[in-house]
């Protein structure tokens, strides 16, 4: 009983983790001075997410690659002139305004994936009849086939 408290029952209720794999190298522990810079550097990142367009001076990349895009795809988006936000941009303008802008927003979102699985699971379907009705075809043939040789081996005289 000793030993089953001591071992058995202090892993059933803080289970240790799984070791990492032979091919995982471990990193370094940081430092307390690249611990604040890191800190810092999320915090300005968090803060700065709250407002509606982060700008270049936050995230320079970013805007280097949307004119690179704006480059190559002028004529998809010539008609109404400006670019349509992602679903994840709509979700985050629908989480400030709160629950009832964020709902009609979750359910089109929801809308979206129902409607993506239902078309997938429909064309698997029809793909799947197409090759079950392949397979009766060919294994028609060949029992046509079986049993033209067996009535031409009957048929032959001896």
């Amino acid at each position: 009983m000793y030993d089953y408290v001591r071992y058995d029952l202090k892993e059933i209720a803080f289970p240790s983790s799984l070791p990492n794999p032979p091919h995982i190298k471990p990193r370094r522990k940081l430092t307390w001075h690249e611990r604040w810079l890191v800190f810092k550097e999320a915090s300005r990142l968090y803060a700065a997410s709250w407002v509606r367009d982060i700008g270049p001076d936050l995230r320079p990349n970013d805007y280097k690659k949307g004119i690179e895009d704006e480059g190559k795809h002028q004529g998809e988006n010539a008609t109404n002139g400006e670019k349509e936000p992602s679903t994840l941009e709509d979700l985050a303008v629908a989480a400030r305004g709160g629950m009832e802008t964020l709902r009609p927003a979750l359910q089109r979102v929801y809308m979206t994936r129902a409607s993506a699985y239902k078309d997938a699971l429909k064309n698997f379907i029809l793909g799947y009849q197409e090759g079950i009705k392949q397979v009766m075809e060919e294994r028609e043939g060949k029992g046509d086939a079986k049993s033209q040789q067996q009535d031409d081996v009957s048929k032959k005289p001896n």
